[in-house]
């Protein structure tokens, strides 16, 4: 099994939660996980995943400029149709409109007939119900969110397959 972590990261606090979720992933089995900053996609890697999670920082309360333009401009190479998908998002403070960020990148991921994931409330506490948020000021705080995140998301992707 295969998945990809695409996200964007103005200050690398995305892309350390990316790691984080990749290293959740790794401990569920034998999944094979890439993370890619939206500069530096290998859009043959992505296009033969099994499970796709997107990440973003949250600015004005959405997903940044540069990844909804990404996404809209990506679409058709990414292939994601009945892929499994997920998304998470970091934020400068508390309720600065991450899930919305979250939500938007789920919306994204169902229009293109994707399968989305988050655990919601079944694995009990720490409940995710759309995707992990982390803020960027003390992202190691929320490694082990991130991590547990990625280990369920693996779960699910094996149960899948």
């Amino acid at each position: 099994m295969k998945a990809a972590i695409i996200y964007d990261s103005r200050t690398n606090t995305t892309e350390k939660a990316a790691g984080f979720i990749a290293e959740g992933l790794k401990k569920t089995g034998d999944i094979e996980v890439k993370c890619f900053n939206i500069d530096n996609v290998d859009f043959d890697y992505v296009a033969g995943v099994d499970m796709a999670i997107f990440g973003s920082p949250t600015y004005m309360a959405s997903v940044t400029g540069k990844m909804k333009n990404w996404l809209e401009l990506n679409v058709r190479k990414l292939g994601l149709a009945g892929k499994l998908g997920g998304a998470f998002a970091t934020e400068q403070y508390i309720h600065g409109g991450a899930e919305n960020a979250i939500k938007e990148m789920l919306v994204f991921m169902m229009v293109m007939g994707m399968l989305v994931y988050s655990g919601g409330n079944s694995y009990g506490k720490p409940v995710i119900h759309l995707g992990p948020v982390g803020m960027s000021q003390n992202i190691e705080d929320f490694r082990e969110l991130f991590v547990t995140y990625g280990e369920r998301m693996g779960k699910q992707l094996l149960r899948k397959g």
